[in-house]
């Protein structure tokens, strides 16, 4: 592995749907600095010291193999930018010619500005928690500064890159109006995405219990968000269809 590089705890070949209409391969970066009630990647976020780290020549040599059809690379979590050595990884990925995509909590804004500065990014996935207050903290699980949050909103929606945001939604933990809030605090953005809450080995173990939003209650809390947004996407149900809301269209279904 070539010096300074973080660990990687995980990785997918290929995927279809980690970036959003392209074949993806996908490297999980160990540890995260948030808690978040619903988060189902305990073993990256509490236990990664457990996991077996993944050469990083193995993951060139996959890539390199997939060349002809791979689109781009996902790096993700836990929290990328939390990793020492995130900035090396992704200049020794942009030397195979991939494309990347960055997945964030968008916490760490200085590093986030540092990484669009140089241009090692192409495609930014911020999640947003919660309405930009002290709800934030709870949903999080630890205490978030909020100007960083807001911080790392007007960076995502500045220069060349593409991006989305998105917010995973957890009954109990969000309402519809919480979803608008949200939506508001990002109007004029490209691209929002509500996704569904999955009660699986969640961090807190009492959301095992809590029942999802029914799909046509997230299309409705989509419905009212696409209001201040471009558009916006439902990921996360059962069926293979997605529902996808533009700005003064009509819902439709998509494969």
């Amino acid at each position: 592995m070539p010096p300074g590089l973080p660990l990687i705890k995980g990785f997918i070949p290929n995927s279809l749907i980690e970036w959003e209409g392209k074949i993806s391969a996908v490297v999980f970066l160990a540890g995260c600095n948030l808690r978040c009630q619903y988060c189902h990647a305990r073993a990256l976020v509490l236990e990664n010291s457990t996991l077996e780290s993944i050469p990083f020549e193995a993951v060139c040599a996959s890539i390199v193999e997939s060349a002809g059809w791979l689109d781009g690379v996902v790096v993700s979590g836990g929290e990328p930018t939390i990793s020492e050595g995130l900035e090396a990884l992704l200049e020794n990925l942009r030397r195979l010619g991939v494309s990347i995509k960055l997945d964030t909590n968008g916490t760490n804004p200085r590093v986030l500005e540092r990484l669009l500065r140089r241009g090692l990014v192409d495609y930014v996935a911020m999640d947003i928690k919660a309405p930009l207050d002290e709800r934030y903290d709870k949903i999080a699980g630890t205490e978030v500064n909020i100007e960083d949050i807001r911080r790392s909103i007007q960076l995502v929606t500045t220069g060349p890159h593409d991006y989305e945001f998105r917010t995973t939604v957890c009954p109990g933990l969000l309402s519809k109006a919480d979803v608008v809030e949200i939506a508001s605090s990002i109007r004029g953005s490209r691209r929002y995405v509500l996704q569904q809450f999955r009660p699986t080995n969640p961090l807190n173990r009492d959301l095992e219990r809590v029942e999802p939003y029914a799909p046509e209650v997230l299309l409705e809390f989509a419905n009212s968000a696409r209001l201040y947004v471009q558009e916006c996407f439902v990921r996360g149900f059962e069926s293979p269809m997605r529902h996808r809301f533009g700005a003064g269209a009509q819902a439709f279904s998509i494969p």
